[in-house]
């Protein structure tokens, strides 16, 4: 059974959980029919508008789910154990299934490389404990086991696990380093964007310290104290250096290689060991060539 807590006032259910879950809302229509979706422990119609702290389950013994099936991908396996791994993940890859995509995900990547992942997070997430976007590169963290999913499950909640990422933002940011402290809430007129706003919003923070400043463009290091969706991308474009490349959050064309927003520095405690664990991940060579084009601009202008 799949839970959620509704956050938002007065939308239809079926296009709330459309824009919330990896759900279509076809699917979603689908489920209503079948009556395997409960508010509050009731079976609402499809015209039902959501409400703050409504509980909405998603039945799983009355929902067929898609079954992930295992592809053969050259994975960057950072680090291997009997009850976690560190994936390092390039740009363009969706982690889980969900929006039509359930052949070509980091998830049937992970079940093509071993069959003991975790299944806290339902059949179509196996072994994910937390996500990054599509576009985003760099380090995630994989649970192989129910136990180590637990434990760590609870560390991101409680803000245990240390995540460190590099952005290239568009435009010179003038100061050394700033702390971005503003709500973040989904987009009205946007069901997939997420923006800053005081409306149906979480608290998040995000910790920005410049290492680079070129012409037009500001290298800087990054570190949530929240996990909130989109948040660096949502917070970069809220302060006016949105993040170079963003395909959503910036008016400009960008190329197929989507936002300069790397994943850099892991660190946590084995859910399971209780040792320190410690990774960090290069820039990818798109990302590494491009600061290497600004370096010669700035050493051809001096």
């Amino acid at each position: 059974m799949k839970t959620w807590i509704v956050e938002e006032n007065d939308i239809r259910i079926d296009k709330y959980l459309a824009s919330t879950t990896e759900y279509s809302r076809s699917q979603i229509e689908h489920m209503l029919k079948q009556e395997c979706i409960l508010v509050n422990g009731q079976k609402p119609k499809a015209s039902y508008k959501v409400k703050i702290e409504d509980k909405i389950e998603i039945i799983k013994e009355l929902l067929t789910e898609t079954n992930v099936e295992p592809k053969k991908m050259d994975l960057n396996i950072v680090y291997e154990d009997e009850d976690i791994i560190v994936v390092d993940k390039p740009s363009g890859l969706v982690v889980h299934p969900g929006s039509g995509n359930y052949d070509n995900t980091l998830a049937n990547g992970l079940l093509y490389h071993t069959k003991n992942l975790s299944d806290m997070n339902g059949q179509e997430r196996p072994g994910i404990v937390h996500r990054i976007d599509k576009d985003t590169s760099g380090l995630l963290l994989v649970a192989k086991t129910n136990a180590a999913h637990q434990v760590l499950a609870s560390d991101f909640k409680d803000k245990k696990v240390n995540r460190k990422y590099v952005a290239l933002i568009s435009g010179e940011f003038p100061n050394r380093k700033a702390i971005i402290d503003a709500p973040i809430g989904r987009d009205v007129d946007n069901r997939k964007r997420m923006t800053v706003t005081a409306n149906n919003s979480k608290h998040a923070i995000t910790h920005l310290t410049v290492l680079k400043r070129y012409v037009g463009y500001t290298l800087v290091e990054l570190k949530l104290d929240t996990g909130r969706t989109h948040q660096i991308r949502v917070h970069m474009k809220y302060i006016g250096y949105p993040v170079f490349n963003d395909p959503v959050y910036t008016n400009k064309q960008c190329t197929e290689f989507g936002q300069f927003l790397h994943s850099k520095e892991l660190e946590f405690i084995h859910p399971i060991t209780k040792k320190e664990m410690h990774f960090t991940s290069d820039l990818p060579p798109y990302f590494q060539d491009f600061l290497n084009t600004l370096e010669e601009k700035e050493t051809n202008v001096k």
